[in-house]
């Protein structure tokens, strides 16, 4: 299986490199798009240095914004598109396992569920949210409602695309993915990435999240018996 790696990074410049370098080593991957969401930083910079195709956005228009502008620029010759975080750094080789189950004919869309951090880097109340809302919408109870960690087949994509704004990406994803009739899997990976803190910054991302993933599932709520 042919797959494209699509990065969705803001101010990522201390780890995108080694997430570029880990997602480039996976067989079957013949291109990485780093899509650089208005960074204040080096992120552009590191990623293009370290092979990745770069996208760059003026202005920071959030996950969805920016992962939409990544599978634009997909090779066509990929039959799948792997989608991973920008802090993963050597772990990002692991997003070899979500492919692995595309090309089994296990899955159309893998998620991966990373390992539980030490400590919590969050109160929960976004992934309650979020998994309430997903099985509430389209009947699917799932470990990792957020996990941006996720392997798609062309078929899947065309399915859940374009994606939700902000970070209501995944929830839209799973969502519309089951509504398609499509084989959602869950699939355990040895994934790390930097967890949300307890300070002002983390709360401050951790609102704009649950709002995110609020409005998306009123959005949703009210399309769902309005197809794309």
């Amino acid at each position: 299986m042919n797959a494209a790696v699509v990065i969705p990074a803001y101010n990522a410049s201390e780890s995108v490199a080694a997430t570029v370098r880990a997602a480039s080593s996976i067989p079957g991957v013949l291109a990485v798009i780093v899509v650089d969401d208005g960074s204040t930083d080096a992120t552009a910079e590191q990623a293009r240095g370290a092979g990745a195709a770069v996208v760059r956005l003026d202005l920071n228009r959030g996950k969805g914004a920016a992962l939409n502008e990544g599978i634009r620029r997909l090779p066509p010759e990929a039959d799948a598109v792997l989608l991973l975080d920008a802090d993963l750094g050597d772990t990002a080789i692991e997003g070899a396992r979500l492919l692995a189950a595309l090309s089994d004919d296990d899955a159309d869309l893998a998620i991966g569920v990373l390992p539980a951090p030490p400590r919590s880097g969050g109160f929960g109340l976004v992934k309650s949210l979020a998994r309430w809302g997903i099985e509430r919408l389209a009947g699917v109870r799932v470990l990792a409602p957020l996990s941006g960690q996720r392997a798609l087949d062309r078929h899947a994509l065309e399915a859940v695309t374009p994606f939700e704004p902000g970070f209501g990406v995944e929830v839209g994803m799973t969502v519309r993915a089951a509504w398609a009739g499509l084989r959602v899997v869950e699939v355990p990976v040895a994934m790390s990435h930097r967890a949300t803190g307890r300070d002002l910054a983390g709360f401050v991302h951790r609102g704009r999240q649950f709002l995110d993933v609020a409005r998306t599932l009123i959005m949703l709520h009210a399309a769902r018996r309005t197809p794309r």
